[in-house]
């Protein structure tokens, strides 16, 4: 499946902004089962530069700067992707949880060592009691490392009421934990943060989801929104994605734009700005539509 993705995000400030510098994770990752086809910037102001680099992720960052004096920033990025389905998973049973554990913590090959990493409490999940309880009934002893998780997902997405606008970035684990509501990060948070409290390696991946409109509705432009997930290392087989806001293992509707430890790895957009006021209002737009669609 292809699809273009429009990224845009338009920044309103109360008082002039004389330079800002931005670093952006908009650019889709080429993996084994996505392409990047094509992909352009449009800013507004029109930066002094934009450079590129990859982060310790191996994901493509962008920096741009804008040094003229502006109240209002647009940034848009489009990027068309072409996306295959995974191969299916191997129909071998996988190792204990206990086994995969063990692994993770004692093996010395390149691939568990680099996961050792997301074995680790990063700024926005922490390893906790609360955590490791929720996760429990999900890992009984000797259970299937991968019929686990798949039980995890689905508790999370049973459990928990998808919500906007009541958390935001910084809302503690602990808090979204006791009430059960949330958006798709706050879900893919706490699954890693439970996978990561039984000694089991978890990493954030941020991204898009095609969605349709109902039959016979028109398709609104501009109202999809990102959307995240989680990944957990499968010994033998890989990394293997989870969605637990619609308790489905990803296919050919999910687009990958990067993965890092949680959210503030790979956020779409930061900056530092000098002047500009009080917060800035802040409207974003996204459209991920199939390639050939009207």
């Amino acid at each position: 499946m292809a699809y273009q993705i429009s990224h845009l995000s338009r920044y309103a400030f109360s008082e002039p902004v004389t330079i800002s510098h931005n670093l952006a994770w908009l650019h889709p990752r080429n993996t084994s089962h996505q392409t990047v086809l094509h992909a352009q910037w449009a800013i507004q102001p029109t930066p002094a530069m934009i450079l590129e680099r990859r982060d310790v992720y191996d994901n493509r960052v962008h920096y741009f700067e804008v040094l003229e004096p502006h109240r209002t920033l647009s940034v848009e990025y489009v990027s068309q992707v072409e996306v295959t389905p995974p191969p299916p998973l191997p129909a071998t049973c996988s190792p204990s949880w206990e086994e995969v554990r063990t692994l993770l913590n004692t093996a010395q090959d390149t691939e568990k060592l680099w996961a050792q990493q997301f074995l680790l409490d990063s700024p926005l999940v922490r390893r906790t009691p609360a955590l490791a309880r929720y996760a429990a009934p999900s890992f009984p002893a000797r259970r299937p490392f991968f019929a686990g998780v798949l039980d995890l997902m689905g508790r999370i997405h049973d459990d928990f009421e998808y919500m906007p606008n009541i958390t935001t970035v910084s809302t503690p684990l602990e808090e979204i934990l006791k009430k059960r509501q949330g958006v798709c990060q706050d879900f893919a948070h706490i699954a890693i943060g439970a996978l990561r409290s039984l000694g089991l390696a978890a990493r954030y991946v941020s991204g898009y989801l095609e969605t349709l409109p109902p039959p016979g509705e028109p398709r609104m432009i501009g109202a999809d929104a990102s959307h995240a997930w989680f990944a957990t290392l499968f010994p033998g087989v890989g990394w293997i994605d989870l969605d637990p806001t619609n308790n489905v293992l990803p296919r050919d509707q999910h687009i990958t734009l990067a993965w890092g430890r949680d959210y503030t790895d790979v956020p779409p957009l930061k900056g530092v700005v000098f002047g500009g006021g009080r917060q800035p209002l802040l409207e974003v737009q996204v459209d991920v539509m199939r390639l050939g669609q009207h």
